[in-house]
Formats: C-alpha cells, structure tokens, sequence
C-alpha cells in the first residue's frame, strides 16, 4: 500500500511539472528528484509551485488584475545632505537677522542713516534665509516649474539686495568720512531713502530674469551651476559681482586713505599722535581688510566658477561654492549690527535689561559704524 501512494504522489508530481513547461512558464520542479517519503515529496511540490497562482494549476481561466485595483508602492524620498545642509543655513539666517531687524525696528534712537542701511541689509539676508528654505520645500514636495522659477528669482532677489547694501554701506561710510559736517543732515537722510529705492528696484529686476524667460526649464543644455537659472543669467550677474567688489574695493581704499589723513593733522596739530588715535586708525584698518576679506573669500569664488562651469561640472563643486556665500548673510549681522556699541546696548536691554556702566560710556568710533 505504502509503494502504491508513493507511485501515485510520483504520477501527480510528473504531471504536474510537465503541464506547467508545456505552458512556457519557467519552474524549477523539474530539477528536484522525489526521493523519500510522500510528505517530503509533497512540501518540495508546494515550494516550487509558491511562485504561481494556483488557479493556474488548476486550469483556471485567469486575468491579470487591473492596474486601478493595484496600491500604489510609495517610493522613498532621498535627501540630498548637502540640500539639509542650507535648508539649515537658511533656518540660522533667517533668526539672526530677524533679531537685528527687531532690535533697530523697535529701538527710537536707531533711526540714523547707517542703522536703515543695516537694517535693509538684515532684511536681505533674512529675505535669503526665507528663500532656502522655500528652495528646499519646492524641491523635495512641491514640483512645479512655475514655482521653482519663483524660488529662483527670490534668491536672485535676496543675494542681490545683499551684495547692493554692502555697497551702500561702503558709501555711506565713505560720504561720514568725505563730508564730515554735511552728513548728519536731512539731505543725508533723503539720499539714503533714495538709494534704498533704488537698490531693491534693481534687486527685483534681477529676481525676475527668470520668470520672464531667463531660465533653462526648455532648453536643459543652456543651464548653469545653478538650476533654472541659463549661462547667460548667471554670467551676467558675476560679472556684476566683481565690479561691485572692484567698487567696495576702491571706496575702502579711499576711507583708508582719509582716516590716515586725519589721523596726520591730528598729529600735526598736537605735535604728537596719542596712543588712542593710533589705536583707533589701527582697529578701522583692521576692520576694513575683515571685511573685505571675508566679503572676497566668501564671494569670489561662487562667482569665478559660474563664469567657467556648466551642468557638466560636478556638483559637489557648486555645493563648495556657493556654501561660503550663503555663509556670508550669517557674518554679516556679526560685521555690521553687533559690533556697533548701540545696537549691542539695545540687544542687552532686551535680553536682560542690565547695562553695564563701561558698556554705556564707551566712546564710538568711526570703526564701530
């Protein structure tokens, strides 16, 4: 009896193999002997028929399912760390600027020409922190080319207001030293406005470049380092990086130049230069070749390497350089508002209203602007 049921688990097993190569479907049960009892026998023929739908080996006459009865499989989003990385940059931007913004808006003695300067330079830089963001939120959930393009143009947008206020700073410095006696005046005030207006029409100009047809979203071989912005948008704008750093550059040279004057008609009338004013020419050198280093050394580089590169390039270049340049809206709160001695005082206050007798008659300096 036992021979008998092996024999026939044996019929079943064979017929079972060929019905299913007659069918061109590929199984591995023809490799596999039947050798042992009919239980073993019988598992080896349930593993090497998991693979297909048992109606087939019935006879069924089966379908395959519609696609609309299918789930959707989800498929993982890939962060790229370097994207996280000025997600994060933008997020620490946005903060510190948004401090100094609070601080000149909410103080009534900060109402001088130089602190509407700093203070529309700290927009810019919390303008750019909020374009990150936005940067990162478009590309990993909201896909639109219309969108993107926006992104784009705010970020054109807020780097450019930057770099144009840095410029405005450099004159105004320039003009307290040059006119001395006309500067704390109403037309100073006016100028001021005037060249503010003056500076965000040209920012916004250069923001909507894209939307108005500067991109690459047609024409993928014409993009640049940055994406959708073209080759010629991006040439165009560091060739006006450099002249405005060539600019800076110059108006430093001439501050320099006047505060050494100064500082020898002092001498000259005094017979002798005090320690504090050559302490003083000391630090606003110091001062000025900070900043235009770390204004170069942050800059120069993004704007070199736009003018020689293209979507063939590497990307980790790009991330390289353009990292320091975003960077630099997180140096300039230090550069330019929290070295002056009344916006620390106002921060002071605000944090936990003490103010030191040493802090309060400190004596500013031209450094210190």
């Amino acid at each position: 009896m036992r021979l008998a049921r092996d024999a026939f688990l044996s019929l079943i097993y064979s017929s079972s193999s060929s019905s299913l190569d007659g069918r061109g479907m590929e199984t591995r049960a023809r490799s596999v002997v039947v050798i042992g009892p009919p239980a073993v026998a019988m598992s080896n023929l349930l593993l090497n028929t998991s693979l297909f739908n048992w109606d087939v080996l019935e006879g069924r006459n089966t379908s395959p399912v519609p696609s609309w009865e299918l789930e959707p499989v989800p498929v993982p989003v890939i962060l790229n760390p370097w994207d996280v990385l000025l997600c994060v940059t933008g997020t620490l931007m946005s903060c510190e600027n948004a401090v100094v913004i609070a601080l000149i808006s909410y103080t009534p003695t900060l109402r001088a020409p130089m602190f509407i300067l700093i203070g529309s330079l700290a927009f810019a830089d919390l303008l750019a922190g909020l374009s990150l963001i936005l940067n990162f939120i478009v590309t990993y959930i909201i896909d639109s080319g219309f969108v993107m393009l926006l992104s784009a143009g705010l970020l054109i947008t807020a780097f450019s207001a930057s770099v144009l206020n840095i410029l405005a700073i450099t004159v105004d410095r320039y003009l307290s030293l040059y006119n001395a006696l006309s500067y704390h005046t109403e037309s100073t005030l006016t100028f001021t406005y005037v060249t503010l207006v003056l500076l965000w029409v040209v920012s916004t100009l250069l923001g909507s470049l894209p939307v108005l047809g500067w991109n690459c979203l047609e024409d993928e071989s014409t993009c640049s380092i940055c994406r959708p912005v073209n080759k010629s948008n991006a040439a165009a704008l560091a060739v006006s990086f450099l002249l405005i750093f060539a600019l800076i550059l110059q108006l430093y040279l001439q501050i320099c130049k006047i505060a050494f004057r100064h500082a020898q008609q002092i001498a000259v009338q005094r017979q002798f230069m005090t320690a504090s004013h050559s302490s003083s020419t000391t630090k606003g050198v110091s001062t000025l070749t900070t900043i235009l280093g770390t204004f170069a050394f942050c800059w120069i580089p993004l704007a070199m390497y736009s003018l020689v590169a293209d979507t063939r390039s590497p990307v980790i270049y790009t991330y390289a350089t353009a990292l320091p340049a975003i960077c630099h809206s997180i140096i300039n709160p230090m550069i330019y508002a929290f070295r002056n001695p009344e916006i620390l005082r106002s921060l002071r206050v605000a944090c936990c209203g003490c103010m030191p007798y040493r802090f309060t008659m400190r004596p500013r300096t031209p450094s210190d602007v």
